[in-house]
């Protein structure tokens, strides 16, 4: 029972970032909408753009892919799925002598 709690806490973690960066993206979408949607009507004389919600929808969605890009990335290193690139810089220790 504990196992299924666990897993279940570990679902809700990743759901979270992931209906965030849904939301954010929606609401970039519907800025974007509506402002070119604003271009065929004749009675507005000057459309402005939403800039609130779409800097936003921005945070967001910025927010959402990056907790989940660094979860993947933390994962993928702890079991050694990632290029030479991404691997974890590991510092010499100190007993062994330096190479010149």
């Amino acid at each position: 029972m504990k196992l299924l709690i666990s897993r279940f806490i570990a679902i809700i973690i990743l759901v979270i970032p992931g209906l965030m960066a849904m939301k954010g993206f929606l609401l970039m979408k519907d800025a974007v909408f509506s402002y070119i949607a604003v271009h065929g009507d004749d009675q507005v004389t000057s459309p402005s753009f939403e800039w609130l919600p779409f800097t936003g929808g921005l945070l967001l969605f910025a927010l959402g892919i990056s907790f989940l890009g660094g979860w993947i990335l933390f994962r993928d290193r702890k079991r050694n799925y990632v290029g030479p690139r991404f691997k974890q810089k590991r510092s010499p220790k100190p007993d062994t002598p330096q190479q010149t």
